[in-house]
């Protein structure tokens, strides 16, 4: 899908053709789409391609007179087993126009539309474009991450008491989830870098401000997903041995239960063979039986409770 944008007064206008200075936002391009931005835009076919690969790392180079950049962005999917991922999102600048290509649909975009007059975005200034797409990238990396961190203190309280490792694959999860923030996150640091020593750094409208802002908030995102991180690989080693330990822990109260049925079971296995043992006549015998094997049953509770085994 291609939409164009014209910027007014802050602003974004949706418009129906290409004009001097606009956004195309490119989403999940079909194959005419692809021909469209190579044919008319003039972009070359290898970079879209590079953008629409998942697994395409975070960069920043000048081609055929595009200034291009690919960062890493959060995505969150609610039906993916794991829900927060990242993926790549090209930015493509010359003098006519700024161009967006991604393969999925995400909260960058969409923020870039809707907060244009809070953030003064304007496609007549694309170094702000480009530094405002970096800090709103990082606003939801932060976001996301507070997200991961609730669902782990709320897995966290069932795995007190679990024997299951069902939550324990769900932290596993979660952990890859921040393994890929980390390792994004510090691609898009690479690229800030890059953008801040580039050609684009030394025009007079460049805002050294915003880019510091933009700096600082990919810094805080790369140190609080790393702090969540170390936690979590801490905490999974340590649940790893409390879920083991409540195992061990039912297996030993489940042994204990047995050893006390065993001694009713025992009296009167004795008593129930068909050999003469003095009782056969005595007409309190089943309930002289029955009593000693509860007094026992229940001595042995005690006897496991003096103990703490209970």
């Amino acid at each position: 899908m291609i939409n164009f944008w014209k910027s007014s007064a802050n602003s974004f206008e949706k418009t129906d053709t290409i004009t001097r200075h606009c956004w195309v936002d490119v989403t999940n391009p079909t194959q005419t789409e692809i021909g469209f931005l190579s044919n008319r835009l003039k972009i070359p076919i290898d970079l879209i391609q590079d953008v629409l690969d998942i697994d395409e790392r975070s960069r920043a180079e000048l081609d055929e007179g595009w200034f291009f950049l690919i960062i890493r962005i959060p995505l969150h999917q609610e039906d993916n087993r794991i829900p927060y991922i990242t993926v790549p999102l090209g930015i493509f600048i010359s003098r006519n126009a700024i161009v967006t290509i991604c393969a999925y649909e995400n909260e960058i975009v969409r923020n870039l539309i809707h907060l244009a007059k809070l953030f003064k975005i304007s496609t007549l200034e694309p170094s702000g474009f480009v530094l405002q797409g970096f800090l709103i990238s990082a606003m939801w990396f932060l976001r996301y991450l507070k997200q991961i961190n609730i669902h782990i203190n709320m897995i966290e309280r069932e795995l007190e008491k679990s024997t299951r490792n069902k939550e324990l694959q769900y932290m596993l999860r979660m952990e890859k989830c921040l393994v890929y923030f980390i390792s994004s996150l510090r691609a898009n640091a690479l690229v800030l870098e890059r953008v801040r020593n580039s050609k684009i750094a030394q025009n007079q409208d460049f805002d050294e401000d915003l880019l510091e802002d933009a700096i600082i908030e990919n810094r805080q995102a790369i140190e609080m997903a790393n702090i969540y991180s170390d936690i979590q690989s801490g905490m999974m080693d340590a649940f790893a041995s409390v879920i083991g330990n409540n195992q061990n822990m039912i297996m030993k109260q489940l042994t204990l239960v047995s050893i006390i049925l065993m001694i009713p079971t025992l009296i009167a296995s004795l008593y129930g063979m068909n050999v003469p043992n003095g009782l056969e006549t005595n007409a309190y015998a089943f309930v002289g039986i029955i009593s000693v094997s509860v007094i026992l049953a229940i001595v042995g509770v005690l006897f496991f409770k003096r103990f703490k085994w209970f």
